[in-house]
């Protein structure tokens, strides 16, 4: 739900979350971004998994204002944030799956 005002939003609200913080201090650093993520649980399959989603999920909301404007309705623009969230979840579901087989193998 953090992505629903503009997607490119999500990942630095969650590291604001981390830092307890209310902005964010000089991350030009990539290794002090990774360092906090990992600080906080995030795994190699964590991080994919967020990608996974963050590529398949629901549009942002002014472009689910456009889909029901052009649309004339509401229908097109449910279909718009469920689809692509359903296939999301999914995905990530199939690629948890897919990592704990393979942990298993190794």
């Amino acid at each position: 739900m953090l992505g629903l005002p503009a997607n490119e939003i999500v990942l630095p609200i969650i590291l604001m979350s981390y830092m307890q913080k209310g902005m964010l201090v000089d991350m030009d650093n990539i290794t002090e971004i990774g360092q906090i993520l990992v600080q906080n649980g995030w795994t190699l399959l964590t991080a994919i998994n967020v990608m996974i989603f963050t590529l398949l999920h629901f549009p942002c909301a002014t472009t689910l204002m456009t889909i029901k404007k052009e649309a004339g309705g509401l229908k097109w623009s449910v279909l718009a944030f469920l689809l692509p969230t359903v296939c999301g979840i999914v995905l990530c579901m199939l690629t948890t799956g897919v990592w704990n087989v393979v942990q298993l193998i190794i």
